[in-house]
């Protein structure tokens, strides 16, 4: 498996986890989105025109911490621009695994989020919107076409929009619709384990990511 090859299979993963946390987030810790921003952003909208259901403080912490969460993986960025490649995406998806795992600790015993979270979900929004603010600006830096990892907006009008249907070629299609077969199972998953509390789908989401992040391929370069 080349380089190009192993980082694609890892951002699938990553893709996946964004559908579990994004899961989590929405049905466990209050109606918030933590991975999917302008979800949020259209949330926050609505909490601040009296929507019922939504809050003010969890979408603003929510976006917040996700700003945070992005600026630190810009610092780690500058700070590692002479390692390889491989050691610097290894830092940060340990970091964004150790989040995530912080998330579901601190969430262990607790049940899924009523209008009135408790400050646990406070604690575990911040802390996944921080994971995936730190993630989706890690891979902006890569530059992977059409593997964003957190949103599928533009991924969704590539399939439409450059298909025969279209006139257009299909380019990458595979990898277009792997991303968003990959971020519906893992709604599905996230919203599945998150009959067992919180803790347990945020567990495995750092678990999936940890994993992500130590594989290496033998023949993987770069």
């Amino acid at each position: 498996m080349n380089a190009d090859r192993h980082l694609l299979v890892v951002l699938f993963i990553l893709t996946f986890v964004t559908g579990i946390v994004d899961a989590v987030s929405y049905l466990g810790l209050g109606h918030v989105f933590t991975a999917n921003m302008t979800g949020n952003v259209v949330l926050l909208g609505f909490a601040v025109a009296g929507a019922s259901g939504l809050s003010v403080g969890r979408s603003s912490l929510s976006l917040l911490a996700f700003l945070g969460g992005a600026i630190c993986a810009g610092r780690l960025s500058v700070l590692t621009v002479n390692t390889p490649r491989h050691r610097w995406l290894v830092t940060a998806g340990l970091l964004e695994a150790g989040l995530l795992l912080g998330a579901g600790v601190v969430s262990i015993g607790a049940e899924t989020a009523t209008d009135a979270p408790s400050r646990t979900a406070y604690v575990a929004i911040g802390l996944t919107a921080a994971a995936m603010g730190f993630r989706t600006m890690t891979v902006r830096q890569l530059a992977v076409t059409d593997m964003t990892t957190t949103v599928l907006t533009q991924t969704l009008t590539a399939v439409a929009g450059e298909s025969w249907l279209a006139g257009g070629q299909n380019p990458r299609a595979g990898r277009r619709v792997a991303a968003v077969v990959l971020m519906f199972a893992g709604a599905a998953v996230g919203t599945l384990l998150l009959r067992y509390g919180p803790a347990v789908p945020l567990i495995v989401s750092a678990a999936c990511v940890l994993t992500a992040s130590v594989w290496r391929p033998r023949d993987a370069e770069g």
